[in-house]
């Protein structure tokens, strides 16, 4: 069936909860009830996502500063402001998806407990809950320069097509990474006031991050995919998902790697060996997860997924000392 799909009768699931959130997490058992399907919506009992926005935040700042050797107090708001952001525009960012994709949520197994389609909520209520989160988020982005201003403001371009990149290509984790890295060049730019050759360099890398974790993502549903004609990296390499997911790791590392000797190469060498040592323990968690890898067990693909937050959280670290050295 690769035509437009009808919706089924909306599914009742116990309590509410998403059948891929993180078990015991606090929205199904300490928020108030009358708050948890728009929690829901935004994916806060799944905290993956907004960890993978916020990382290249992070990073972009992190290179930002050890280009430069400054940091102030506004760095610190700029550390804070993008966790704050990410977790709204990624919030808002997964209610659109959700909106858009609510016909085919319904038909896929791990996705018809949603809030939409399980009827927990409207789609005009679920609309009316992105204008809120996209406001609060705008309001953090004016705490910054007038240049990071605008790269937020055209980031919304990539965050609205997202949703059905799925429709007319293979590679809609290309559009997904475009999204989710921008605030690589934002934090960056942030602190700099201007956006340079790093901060593309760590956006590239970011990309080619995100085509590694998002495939093994994608295919916990390339059976159901397949059925309703959703299209994904996932079902494109099918059994050659390992020999690509190799080429993005190297392409992750690499240009991770041109990122930070384009940033650190005015600082001291010890300054510059540990930055670069970043990529390079990034890559062997990355090589970590290949060996885990089996993409016909959907258990296996969740907790790689998942531990994607530790892969970027690795090079933050050698980030933070090599600025003191």
């Amino acid at each position: 069936m690769t035509g437009t799909p009808t919706t089924p009768e909306p599914t009742p699931n116990q309590n509410g909860q998403v059948s891929d959130a993180v078990k015991g997490n606090w929205v199904d058992h300490l928020a108030p009830p009358a708050t948890r399907p728009y929690l829901r919506l935004s994916r806060a009992d799944r905290p993956i996502g907004t960890w993978l926005l916020l990382l290249p935040c992070w990073m972009g700042l992190a290179l930002a500063m050890l280009s430069d050797g400054r940091a102030s107090l506004h760095d610190l708001w700029i550390f804070v402001g993008c966790a704050l952001g990410a977790f709204l525009m990624r919030g808002a960012g997964c209610t659109w998806n959700d909106i858009t994709d609510r016909d085919y949520d319904a038909q896929v197994e791990r996705t018809r407990s949603r809030p939409i389609p399980s009827g927990q909520v409207s789609t005009k209520q679920a609309a009316g809950w992105l204008i809120a989160q996209t406001l609060i988020a705008f309001a953090i982005l004016l705490t910054f320069n007038l240049n990071a201003i605008l790269l937020g403001f055209i980031s919304l371009a990539p965050v609205a097509i997202y949703p059905f990149a799925k429709r007319f290509t293979w590679w809609p984790q290309v559009f997904l990474g475009i999204a989710f890295n921008w605030g690589a060049l934002l934090a960056w730019t942030a602190h700099t006031g201007t956006l340079s050759a790093p901060a593309v360099a760590l956006y590239l890398a970011g990309i080619a991050w995100t085509l590694f974790y998002d495939t093994i993502y994608a295919h916990q549903d390339t059976e159901d995919d397949a059925l309703i004609g959703v299209k994904s990296t996932a079902r494109l390499f099918a059994d050659k998902t390992p020999q690509w997911l190799q080429l993005f790791l190297i392409l992750t590392v690499f240009l991770m790697g041109i990122a930070v000797i384009m940033s650190a190469l005015p600082r001291s060498p010890a300054s510059l060996a540990m930055a670069l040592m970043g990529p390079m323990a990034m890559g062997w968690h990355l090589q970590w997860q290949m060996r885990r890898l089996n993409t016909d067990n959907p258990t296996i693909c969740m907790m790689l997924f998942r531990a994607n937050r530790d892969t970027g959280l690795i090079p933050l670290l050698f980030f933070a000392v090599a600025w003191f050295l």
